[in-house]
């Protein structure tokens, strides 16, 4: 199991912690990496109060696995997701992959997971089941 170094308990206030993933944005996509054309205002504020991060490597270029790669800190292709699930498929992330919402939950914080899962579709590999409070979304691509 990973460690955090940061003690929660020596702190006063935790930090308020949101990880943004999407698939398929290119870095001119949103205002804050000076896109032009439209607007997002929301996602401009976020970046205003926070943190901004301007170079991120994907463990796979795929969303199952670049996903199974950020939530575990694992190479994907070591835990067995190398590739986009499909909903017919009865594989996911294993019960057994330590998860950054798994981290944060024993660290005192509620997580939540909002949008695309895609990391298996069957109730044990589900975020409920992989260290999120609570989730609102898909269990798999919306195309699917």
């Amino acid at each position: 199991m990973a460690s955090c170094s940061y003690n929660l308990k020596e702190d006063t206030k935790k930090p308020n912690v949101i990880v943004v993933f999407i698939d398929d944005e290119g870095y001119g996509d949103v205002g804050s990496y000076r896109a032009t054309g439209f607007e997002t205002p929301n996602i401009d504020n976020l970046a205003s109060k926070g943190m901004r991060f301007t170079n991120f490597y994907a463990a796979q270029p795929v969303c199952s696995a670049s996903r199974a790669g950020l939530l575990t800190g694992c190479y994907p292709n070591r835990i067995g997701i190398s590739r986009a699930l499909f909903p017919y498929q009865k594989v996911g992330l294993n019960a057994k992959e330590y998860t950054i919402a798994e981290m944060f939950h024993d660290q005192g914080y509620a997580t939540g997971c909002v949008g695309k899962w895609h990391l298996g579709w069957q109730k044990e590999f589900l975020p409920l089941q992989h260290g999120f409070d609570e989730f609102l979304g898909l269990p798999y691509s919306n195309h699917m």
